[in-house]
């Protein structure tokens, strides 16, 4: 559906404008989707984010700055987002001998149990971008690169 049929508004100051507000209300329609998604599941999507980055590590520890530096969210609080995972029983988390500043936390049995739980479910987000073929699909992520610079 069009933008303007899905926020009811006719006019934008110029494409820039409305490639702004097309892009900002994507990323909020996704990621309410998401959002109630992993509710069913008792986590938020940034705790999901921290579970896979975890299971990439898997069976090695991650630092609370690791898990920062691969964040999607930088805003996120990676501490609270571990400790919230550790009250779950998701993660364990131990101070870190090299350097007792600091803490290693690994994901744990139950956390992987629950990432192939969420794994069964990859088609839903897939679906997301259904109306796209492949070719579109690459570029719009080169587009997205770029915009970024």
């Amino acid at each position: 559906m069009k933008l303007e049929d899905e926020i009811l508004q006719k006019k934008f100051r110029n494409e820039t404008h409305k490639l702004g507000v097309n892009l900002i209300y994507t990323f909020n329609w996704m990621d309410a989707f998401s959002q109630n998604h992993f509710k069913k599941y008792g986590i938020t999507g940034q705790q999901f984010n921290v579970l896979r980055i975890l299971r990439g590590q898997h069976p090695d520890p991650a630092t609370i700055k690791l898990l920062k530096e691969r964040m999607l969210d930088k805003m996120s609080d990676a501490s609270r987002i571990v400790e919230k995972l550790r009250v779950k029983g998701l993660v364990d988390r131990h101070i870190c001998a090299s350097d007792r500043r600091n803490c290693d936390v690994f994901i744990n049995k139950k956390g992987l149990k629950l990432l192939a739980e969420l794994d069964k479910e990859e088609q839903l987000f897939d679906g997301f971008f259904s109306n796209l073929d492949e070719k579109e699909k690459k570029h719009l992520n080169d587009l997205l690169d770029k915009l970024r610079g």
